[in-house]
């Protein structure tokens, strides 16, 4: 059974309970033009029986939600940026009251990604860890958070058009200075998700807390 909601804090969402209680909840966090559908097939085949919490992005870009704005292609509005990871988080926190959930594990695809990056680098306390797929430097001035031994995958692809590699080296350095416990694998992919996202996400899941 799931929860399809406009509560708590606006975002229209989807909650589907967990089946395997012992395994951390997942934020799933979708890419532009998705919404809180797109990505409850693959938080079930990444870790299935997982509580999932799946909220729509609440920025449109001709008519396709995204979680924050950008002034460009690659150029973020990092104002925005801030206060819609704040939202979110704000988010997180009530809907973990709501459902009775612990911390979730962010699993963001491309824009998805980004807003659980700046999460981590403004709210890291919400979240368990996470999932990047994809992602991108989300806000270039930002303080650098102490993210002591948080779990961050950042799964990145060799011929994306969109991430640069020095990108993504860049981001990965950033959250390896905060103190986390990051691993950074490129895969040789275009920007789209493929079945190697699905296996290393499911393995690196399955080894936390071991």
């Amino acid at each position: 059974m799931t929860d399809v909601s406009t509560k708590p804090h606006s975002f229209i969402h989807r909650f589907v309970p967990a089946r395997t209680p012992d395994r951390p909840p997942l934020l799933l966090l979708h890419g532009t033009g998705g919404d809180e559908n797109d990505l409850l097939p693959l938080g079930e085949a990444v870790s299935a029986g997982a509580a999932l919490l799946s909220p729509r992005g609440k920025v449109l870009e001709n008519g396709m939600p995204r979680f924050f704005r950008r002034l460009a292609e690659g150029v973020f509005d990092e104002a925005d940026v801030k206060a819609r990871a704040e939202e979110l988080a704000d988010f997180v926190e009530e809907a973990r009251a709501r459902y009775g959930l612990g911390r979730p594990v962010a699993l963001g695809f491309s824009n998805g990604a980004n807003i659980a990056a700046a999460m981590l680098l403004v709210r890291p306390e919400v979240l368990a860890g996470a999932i990047l797929l994809r992602a991108t430097v989300p806000l270039v001035a930002a303080a650098v958070p102490a993210l002591k031994d948080k779990p961050i995958l950042l799964v990145s692809g060799a011929a994306d058009p969109l991430v640069p590699a020095a990108n993504a080296a860049k981001l990965a350095a950033l959250f390896t200075t905060a103190g986390a416990a990051l691993r950074h694998e490129t895969l040789p992919v275009g920007h789209g998700l493929s079945q190697a996202d699905l296996s290393l996400a499911g393995a690196w899941l399955a080894g936390l807390g071991r």
